[in-house]
């Protein structure tokens, strides 16, 4: 697991969830019930209305001895037995492991798992995990409790289970498709990303997970989320394979109005790139997990922003009617744009978020925050409704999650998919390089590029072919003029019609 991945809980220890049976919920989903409890469709949702309707109870910090204090190196070294994996033995496609408390994650999230409509906490057993390399092995009777699970299945071949999701810190989850690396993150809620008085982070409480049945293709995991301002439950639906699917149903219950919430959201890193690499002395062309935000609106508009590592935190936001999807991709899948043999960021999932039914008016936020390293996950990228959450009442959104290598927005229109710049601080050349069916075969005379700034002045506009790639080049210079800050846009033009997605970037010196 990559040190990064493990640092998503940074920051989250002083609102740690407590087990169920402190909530004030139900009394049959006690943290001392084992026994079987009836479960359907609605019993989450009937929790996370009846946890809102309660005040908010605080972190329970309960780790004894050594694993109150583990280390990034300890932490690694415990592992699940994978002889003990749910649903092993019940030939059903798919695997569940469990994941240990420590480290960054104190966090105990209770685990249920559902058969036949009947729930069953999984109580926790040092038998369970292996404890290597001088970890000691609690005492046998000692409960430390769950941090979160995985979820494992023959994605990349029939004979071997790769793991294919977890569910792991705060809200957070992740995703691979065939062939893939774990990269950018997903999150049950976002609230106050970027705020100046500091971001809440909710927490998932706990999980159900359905057992599959024998030749079902999907597995079904319920999760109740908690933070000060809301309630939540979800219902994700996940199907693996070369692009793994997440049907996401969610339905918030907020205790407080929130005005500063993120749906579907999505976290990832970029640390540097042709785009960004002031200060950089470093052996990779690039390192990130996303180069870019794609949008596209109900108009069918479609939209690139390449990321950037700012030196101040930095907040875009893209207003948008009906939604049609937006996610963080991974555009440039070459090794030789990386040349990094251990972390593959070539093979890193792009995420799409692909809203079902009408979302309504809203925005989709970028925040870009500064980081110097990239065990940081810097890039959050969320739908944000124009309307503010309101106290006591209950918001759903059903959107599907799409983790692989491009994305379900297939069209023959160009997209982007490079961005360069260098210069100076007075001229600063960019070149952009455009791919797609739709333009791979034009005439150079019959296109044009348009460059627009709302301050400083682009001068040299050039547009030629780019036989290396099947594509076209654009490249112009941009004298900033002193400005601290430049809104750019670029469009692939035939006529007045955009032969192309359009390409908008954020200048900042």
């Amino acid at each position: 697991m990559h040190r990064r991945h493990l640092l998503l809980g940074l920051g989250l220890l002083a609102m740690a969830p407590v087990p169920l049976s402190r909530l004030g919920i139900s009394e049959a989903w006690s943290e001392e019930e084992e026994q079987a409890v009836p479960f359907d469709a609605q019993t989450v949702r009937q929790l996370a209305r009846e946890l809102a309707s309660k005040p908010y109870k605080g972190p329970a910090s309960d780790l004894p001895g050594a694993f109150d204090k583990l280390s990034y190196d300890d932490y690694r070294n415990v592992r699940f037995n994978g002889d003990r994996a749910l649903w092993r033995e019940a030939n059903t496609g798919f695997q569940a492991q469990l994941l240990h408390r420590g480290f960054l994650f104190r966090d105990r999230v209770d685990i249920y798992q559902v058969v036949e409509g009947k729930a069953r906490k999984l109580a926790y057993d040092p038998s369970m995990f292996r404890f290597e390399h001088g970890v000691a092995q609690p005492p046998a009777k000692t409960d430390i409790g769950f941090s979160g699970f995985r979820l494992h299945g023959p994605i990349n071949r029939p004979d071997y289970f790769d793991e294919i999701a977890v569910f792991q810190g705060a809200s957070y989850f992740r995703g691979v498709g065939k062939g893939q690396v774990y990269g950018s993150s997903a999150r049950g809620l976002a609230i106050k990303t970027g705020d100046a008085g500091g971001e809440e982070f909710p927490a998932f409480r706990a999980f159900w997970l359905e057992q599959p049945r024998p030749g079902v293709d999907s597995v079904v995991v319920h999760a109740l989320l908690d933070s000060p301002s809301a309630a939540a439950a979800h219902r994700f639906t996940i199907r693996p394979g070369t692009e793994t699917l997440m049907s996401v149903e969610m339905t918030v219950y907020p205790r407080v109005d929130i005005d500063q919430v993120g749906i579907g959201a999505l976290t990832s890193m970029f640390m540097f790139g042709p785009n960004d690499r002031d200060g950089i002395d470093d052996f990779r062309p690039m390192v990130c997990d996303a180069n870019g935000l794609a949008i596209v609106t109900g108009t069918g508009e479609r939209l690139w922003r390449p990321l950037a590592n700012p030196q101040r935190l930095q907040i875009s936001s893209f207003a948008v009617s009906d939604l049609r999807g937006f996610g963080l991709m991974q555009r440039q899948r070459s090794f030789f744009d990386y040349q990094d043999l251990e972390a593959r960021y070539e093979r890193r999932p792009g995420v799409w978020v692909e809203p079902i039914g009408d979302w309504g008016d809203g925005s989709v936020v970028l925040v870009e925050i500064p980081t110097p390293e990239e065990i940081h996950d810097n890039i959050v990228a969320f739908w944000r409704p124009r309307e503010p959450l309101r106290k006591g009442r209950e918001y759903s959104n059903t959107y599907r999650l799409h983790w692989g290598w491009s994305g379900p927005d297939v069209t023959d229109a160009g997209r982007f998919t490079a961005t360069r710049v260098g210069g100076n601080a007075d001229r600063r050349l960019f070149v952009l390089d455009i791919v797609g069916d739709r333009v791979k075969d034009l005439a150079p005379e019959s296109l044009a590029a348009r460059v627009t700034a709302n301050t400083g002045e682009i001068r040299d506009i050039v547009l030629q072919p780019n036989p290396e790639i099947g594509g076209w080049r654009v490249s112009f210079a941009l004298e900033p003029r002193g400005a601290g800050l430049v809104e750019l846009r670029a469009d692939l033009l035939r006529g007045e019609e955009r032969m192309a997605e359009s390409w908008v970037y954020r200048w900042t010196p």
